[in-house]
């Protein structure tokens, strides 16, 4: 069975420590109710694409203590950071209204930002034949931004949500418009599935051929 279209919609981290709860607002810079946008643009961009079909993956994140290496526990100390979505933990919870039903693949990142250092997700991805990830989740200019960079390395096209992720350092459209320049991603919004469930290009009629082979996991674009 492979991703309709070659696309896969990848949720980040939609976490309650990240997006829901005192934790979640202390942290974030900006207004909270803009963490409760996210979550409420993402899990009808969700909706969308389990009614047209589209595939739907979710990752992650544990913060707990036993996975941290050395620099991650120093930075930790430095800044007086407690670690975040302890594993078994509300925190380490997916948001209300946002998690996989049965049968959709999680993925989990421990200590770390970027979900193909997970083995599992790639391996998957290339199984189910898809060659273009359109993201939303959290955080834009983390690891939201650290998955597409490398799945751009990879070959896979990027499409991001703009208004189901939000920058926790950045400005949200300066962190936009980097992975514009950098990977060539597409962004548009949630609401637009009728986009985003396809790869760039062929919505203008250019269907061409994907970048990337389901044969070469590890392959460079």
């Amino acid at each position: 069975m492979s991703a309709p279209g070659g696309t896969a919609l990848v949720v980040v981290d939609l976490q309650n420590d990240f997006c829901a709860g005192p934790l979640a607002a202390s942290r974030y810079p900006g207004d909270p109710a803009r963490l409760e946008r996210v979550t409420a643009n993402t899990a009808r961009a969700v909706a969308a694409a389990r009614a047209r079909g589209t595939e739907v993956v979710f990752v992650r994140f544990l913060g707990d203590a036993r996975y941290q290496g050395d620099g991650w526990r120093r930075r930790d100390a430095e800044l007086g950071k407690p670690p975040k979505c302890l594993e078994g933990s509300w925190g380490a919870e997916f948001a209300a209204g946002v998690g996989p039903e049965r049968g959709e693949a999680v993925f989990t990142k421990r200590a770390c930002f970027d979900a193909f250092l997970d083995e599992g997700f790639e391996r998957h991805l290339v199984e189910r034949g898809a060659v273009h990830l359109a993201f939303a989740g959290l955080f834009a200019d983390v690891c939201v931004d650290s998955t597409a960079r490398t799945a751009f390395q990879k070959g896979f096209h990027i499409t991001v949500l703009r208004d189901c992720t939000t920058g926790l350092h950045l400005p949200d459209e300066q962190i936009l418009a980097f992975m514009g320049r950098l990977y060539g991603a597409r962004i548009t919004t949630g609401d637009r599935a009728e986009v985003w469930s396809r790869r760039p290009g062929e919505e203008e009629g250019c269907p061409g051929q994907p970048s990337r082979t389901a044969a070469s996991p590890g392959a460079s674009a």
